[in-house]
């Protein structure tokens, strides 16, 4: 995993478990409120790679809007991805 991506995971880790502090909950109550066990919830606040994403959006939607990542990622991302000249995987899509 690029080290960079590992900063961002550690970063979020960090703002999740400072806002939970500022909010004066226990890790074990965060757990309980996404539906994760304490030591998955223990995972997001390390900033550990392998906690599914749905877990992340499922935390945004507890102390946020999971919507704002939608802002991140432009609707034309992947077709300028195709227009850089890499070859796409699977069947193309069927246009109408």
């Amino acid at each position: 995993m690029p080290q960079d991506t590992e900063n961002i995971l550690r970063e979020l880790g960090e703002r999740l478990r400072h806002r939970r502090l500022a909010r004066r909950d226990r890790q074990s109550d965060m757990a309980a409120r996404i539906g994760v066990s304490r030591p998955t919830y223990s995972k997001l606040e390390n900033g550990d790679p392998g906690v599914a994403v749905g877990h992340w959006l499922t935390v945004l939607s507890v102390i946020g809007n999971p919507r704002v990542l939608l802002d991140t990622i432009p609707v034309d991302l992947f077709e300028m991805a195709d227009q850089s000249g890499r070859r796409r995987t699977g069947r193309p899509r069927k246009r109408s």
